[in-house]
């Protein structure tokens, strides 16, 4: 289990994971911290809330970036599916990650009403890993034609496509 002795050497990660505890007692108690950068894994159904206390308490303006990710060959017990989100805090730069395990055929909240960049991340995943994102205003595929089967970066997505 990771302590605040843990963030000593770093006060705006140690803000974050204090504001977080404080805000959601016993459910935010879940970080590491991977090459100076902090990562909070967030429960699914707190997505959203989390989100709004880091932008509007912390200054977190700015989605920078969505990625899924298939964990389907973990070792690590981990569910099928993640969702990082990277938030940035500016003019005091401070990058943090935030990470949501989903098992396959649950939804994500949308967070597209607090942050209009995730609009095209979120069609992106949808498009490549199959999550869906309620309450998007315009969730469709990106890459892939509409009629297209299946979404290539899963990792039982054959490597040759479904006709090869």
């Amino acid at each position: 289990m990771n302590t605040m002795e843990d963030l000593s050497g770093s006060p705006a990660f140690r803000n974050v994971c204090e504001s977080l505890a404080e805000r959601f007692p016993g459910r935010m108690d879940d970080w590491m911290m991977e090459k100076g950068e902090l990562t909070v894994i967030v429960p699914r159904d707190d997505i959203q809330e989390v989100l709004r206390h880091l932008k509007g308490e912390l200054g977190f303006i700015a989605l920078n970036d969505m990625i899924g990710l298939d964990n389907m060959n973990s070792t690590d017990g981990r569910r099928r599916f993640s969702v990082l989100y990277q938030l940035y805090r500016f003019p005091q730069p401070v990058r943090i990650r935030l990470r949501v395990d989903i098992d396959e055929g649950q939804d994500l909240p949308s967070c597209y009403y607090l942050f209009r960049s995730s609009d095209w991340a979120e069609r992106e995943i949808y498009d490549m890993f199959g999550i869906v994102f309620s309450g998007h205003p315009d969730l469709r595929r990106i890459y892939m034609p509409e009629d297209f089967d299946g979404h290539p970066l899963r990792k039982d997505f054959p490597l040759e496509g479904r006709n090869g």
